[in-house]
């Protein structure tokens, strides 16, 4: 394993204080749980805007906690759900009598500690909670709300931070939220595991000069393995599924992020950028904007993800509207 860490137990309590100590002007640790980050510099009289699930995919949760984005990060063990209380304080401490909306991936562990954490900020202190889970993993599964999020968490935490920090009330926020989630779509391709400091060594194994296509943000399978191909075969491949999954033609607008896993140089990610307008334009599609880099990532892993956000005028307001984060800031 090549990595800088100390003692594998600690790997998450270390990033969390390094990044706190990093960007003290806009987060800070919670005082009643070190597994809750937020926000130094809340806005009065907003909705809430909770984001969260396991460690390892660093920037996702901790940046995107910023002004007009998230109030609070939930942070977990490596690729492990965060527990019910963390998520439950989360709530109590960004809480201003609107009401709070969590937001993350669609992991089963995620999904029944976030519901419970919810139960408990109703239960306890009257606090309403809403949930919007991101799907956006097109080869997850088939129906729409089984599939995973990856990548496209970003957006819908871009949209729900606009929302709130217009002034919307809770249920306004949450439809955005979800409107955002229903009109995008990623896929990805991994040509190596990750390595997970606990077991030093990668997660699973894979042949050097193997790409997999489609495999999950924390190693779940793909649908299929074989050599690694040119940038644009890799490119036409996924927009092939992405596109039969969600068509896109002349006159449609979109948002684009190529995603790097961890591993994949920003070189490559460019070069694959490039291909990615090639096919969008040649359809007559509009790339209102592009993104390029690691936003959410699976610790070292090499490999990428493609994300495209459909946009109305609604989503572009959203999407569009400033916001100020570590790794997130729109001017």
């Amino acid at each position: 394993m090549r990595r800088l860490i100390n003692h594998p137990d600690n790997v998450v309590d270390d990033l969390i204080s390094g990044y706190v100590k990093a960007h003290h002007d806009k987060v800070k640790l919670l005082e009643e749980d070190d597994k809750v980050v937020v926000t130094t510099n809340p806005v009065e009289g907003k909705v809430g805007v909770i984001v969260g699930g396991g460690s390892g995919h660093e920037p996702l949760f901790l940046g995107y906690i910023g002004e007009n984005l998230a109030d609070a990060a939930v942070i977990g063990e490596i690729n492990t759900s965060p527990s019910p209380e963390p998520c439950y304080n989360a709530a109590k401490a960004v809480d201003q009598g609107k009401g709070c909306i969590y937001l993350y991936g669609n992991y089963s562990g995620d999904v029944m500690n976030f519901d419970m954490g919810a139960e408990m900020a109703l239960e306890m202190d009257d606090i309403k909670v809403n949930t919007v889970v991101v799907t956006d993993d097109v080869v997850s599964a088939k129906e729409i709300e089984n599939r995973r999020g990856i990548a496209g968490d970003i957006f819908v935490f871009k949209a729900a931070g606009a929302a709130a920090a217009k002034g919307l009330d809770l249920e306004e926020v949450t439809r955005l939220a979800q409107k955002c989630n229903d009109h995008t779509r990623s896929m990805g391709v991994a040509l190596s595991s990750s390595t997970l400091p606990a077991k030093g060594g990668p997660i699973f194994h894979m042949e050097k000069g193997d790409m997999e296509i489609g495999m999950g943000i924390h190693g779940e399978q793909g649908i299929r393995r074989g050599k690694i191909e040119p940038a644009d075969q890799v490119v036409d491949e996924i927009m092939e599924y992405i596109l039969e999954d969600y068509p896109l033609g002349e006159g449609d607008e979109v948002y684009t992020l190529v995603n790097g896993l961890g591993g994949l140089p920003l070189m490559d990610q460019y070069i694959l950028n490039n291909r990615l307008e090639e096919v969008l334009t040649e359809r007559g599609v509009k790339i209102h904007k592009a993104l390029v880099g690691n936003y959410a990532t699976s610790m070292d892993m090499i490999g990428m993800g493609i994300t495209i956000v459909k946009l109305d005028d609604e989503l572009k307001e959203l999407l569009d509207y400033p916001s100020d984060a570590p790794y997130y800031s729109v001017r």
